[in-house]
């Protein structure tokens, strides 16, 4: 049983870095291509560096409620007058990208 677990780890490992090498030879493809938003140099140097970070399990992606829980709690950060105003633009969905410059969130508050 211990010999089949370990087989299957090490199987499940051999996925995990086939995968990272692959990601990892489509990043630099785009990098040679021009097709990121970073120099060449500066592509290939983040391209390596999340190989790495992938090869020990440092690249994972939280949640989209882990997402907006911490951008509410940025909206902590604000001056308390910005604050409703803050959580209004966060709840709203985001226009643009971040290849594009930026996301762009807008929300109406009516005068009182």
């Amino acid at each position: 049983m211990g010999a089949l677990l370990g087989a299957s780890a090490l199987a499940a490992g051999s996925h995990d870095s086939s995968s990272a090498q692959a990601q990892y030879l489509q990043d630099r493809a785009a990098c040679n291509a021009g097709q990121s938003n970073e120099d060449r140099a500066t592509c290939l140097k983040e391209a390596g560096a999340a190989l790495q970070a992938a090869r020990r399990g440092g690249l994972t992606s939280a949640s989209p409620t882990e997402y907006q829980r911490n951008a509410l709690l940025r909206c902590n950060e604000q001056p308390p007058e910005n604050r409703d105003d803050c959580v209004a633009r966060m709840q709203n969905p985001a226009q643009g990208d971040v290849g594009a410059g930026g996301l762009l969130r807008e929300a109406e508050t009516p005068v009182k």
